[in-house]
């Protein structure tokens, strides 16, 4: 082995993330949050009315919740000199010649083009507070599939869903970030799939942060009818600052009855991040959600993906991986309430810390009353790669029905010398054998992903390891 070979496992590779535009005239709201600020956010959005009273609600609930304290410490996040909305010197395009040269090298950058060119469906692209772009293929509208921007959306022919179905799963008082995000909530996507529909081809949204000492807070609603399938694609990226940014976005699925949903997300936010979103689906009979999520990035993360399994033999799956390095915590997991009898929830987690990076993985399994014969296997594995690190289980099961079927399985160590001597003993060096053990590791994310954003996966996580671990 060569003196200038690596002999440790590296961070991720942020070099493709980290770059960053000048501000040039972008137009910001003051930090912190007023009625001033929730005024100017709505009269910019172009909201109708109840939007705009159900902000002013938002902000007296945020006023009156108590700052989280039960999972990593965000005493260092300062909401006063958060920004809660910052305006690019753009609007969003449907074609992407429009975009602004500076903006689309961003995204060029990222690949999304190449990949909505090669692998999508319909793409829309968020630049801090604003989309910038959003288009869909002819084939796909034609089946009469709704992919647009949530605020034009208001104001179309799918207004009055959009009103029934808006922050009804995760309502203000669900705690106080999700009561911000409902004051301050600029961009993200709606979609709604017809009875019936298969979008084959995934959608994906793409937000990036470029402002410094900015929060993002994107609406993702998404309507998925009888029978229909969607598979959804949210990546996230965001360049390293020195002063805190902070993402509260916010999912909404509705899967209907034998209706099929699946939402992948690659999360790459920079170390200065605090990631603090909120995901939930409500599931219908025969209907099925499947979680496919990668979290590599942001300073501290509180993130729980929920399904609630609403009609009898309504399914979730939550396949996940986290990558914590030096000065990340990362609290996640899922959540999951099952609500009527033969329900299935199916969890899977792997998480690797490094460099004295901690990982919690942290579950909620509610089986109701009414959940008869509903079954539950929960499995975590966690890799620690020195003796710095910390990786962490809190798992909760409250089970109210005799005849459900429960399972939890965790697993916490480091690499196993048999299967590296297993695996040398096969012909693999030392350094190749480890390097082996802890790329298939991740597996469990990377096998569920169209294989352009497995290979992106990778390319993340960048396991670069020739050498001695830990």
């Amino acid at each position: 082995m060569s003196s200038t070979e690596k002999t440790y496992v590296e961070d991720i590779d942020r070099s493709l993330y980290d770059f960053r535009n000048e501000e040039k005239d972008v137009y910001k709201v003051a930090g912190g949050l007023t009625k001033e600020i929730v005024d100017t956010i709505s009269k910019e959005k172009n909201d109708p009315e109840w939007m705009h009273e159900f902000r002013l609600k938002c902000m007296k609930v945020y006023e009156d919740t108590p700052m989280t304290d039960w999972g990593p410490s965000i005493e260092e996040l300062d909401m006063d000199n958060i920004v809660t909305y910052v305006r690019p010197n753009t609007k969003m395009h449907a074609t992407w010649d429009e975009v602004p040269e500076e903006i689309k090298d961003t995204f060029e950058r990222l690949g999304i083009p190449q990949a909505e060119r090669e692998s999508l469906a319909g793409v829309g692209a968020q630049y801090d507070s604003e989309l910038v772009y959003h288009n869909v293929r002819e084939d796909v509208a034609a089946k009469g599939v709704i992919y647009t921007d949530l605020e034009s959306a208001m104001h179309g022919p799918y207004a009055q869903m959009i009103q029934d179905h808006f922050m009804k799963l995760v309502p203000p008082e669900d705690h106080k970030f999700a009561a911000l995000h409902g004051a301050v909530w600029s961009g993200g996507s709606f979609v709604y799939v017809p009875p019936g529909v298969d979008v084959e081809i995934p959608l994906q949204s793409y937000f990036r942060l470029n402002s410094p000492g900015a929060g993002q807070f994107e609406h993702t609603l998404i309507i998925v009818d009888k029978g229909a399938y969607l598979h959804f694609i949210e990546g996230c990226s965001a360049p390293k600052y020195n002063i805190a940014n902070l993402h509260a976005g916010c999912v909404e699925i509705f899967v209907g009855e034998d209706a099929t949903v699946r939402y992948s997300t690659i999360e790459n936010w920079s170390k200065n991040m605090y990631n603090l979103n909120t995901k939930r689906a409500i599931v219908e009979k025969g209907g099925k959600i499947e979680w496919i999520s990668g979290s590599f990035g942001s300073h501290t993360s509180y993130l729980y993906p929920m399904s609630i399994l609403n009609g009898e033999g309504a399914r979730s799956e939550f396949n996940g991986i986290t990558f914590a390095g030096e000065g990340q915590d990362l609290d996640t997991g899922c959540k999951v309430q099952h609500n009527a009898p033969n329900t299935t929830t199916y969890v899977s987690t792997r998480s690797i810390s490094k460099s004295g990076g901690a990982n919690t993985f942290r579950s909620s399994v509610l089986i109701g009353k009414n959940a008869h014969g509903s079954k539950v296997s929960v499995s975590c594995e966690s890799l620690m790669l020195d003796s710095e690190s910390r990786s962490d289980t809190i798992p909760a099961m409250d089970v109210r029905c005799a005849d459900a079927d429960i399972g939890h399985e965790a697993k916490i160590g480091r690499i196993s010398d048999d299967a590296v001597f297993y695996l040398m003993s096969r012909g693999l060096s030392e350094e190749d054998a480890k390097a082996l053990i802890v790329s298939g590791f991740a597996e469990n994310v990377s096998k569920e992903l169209p294989l352009e954003y497995a290979v992106e996966m990778n390319n993340l996580i960048r396991l670069e390891m020739v050498g001695t671990i830990g």
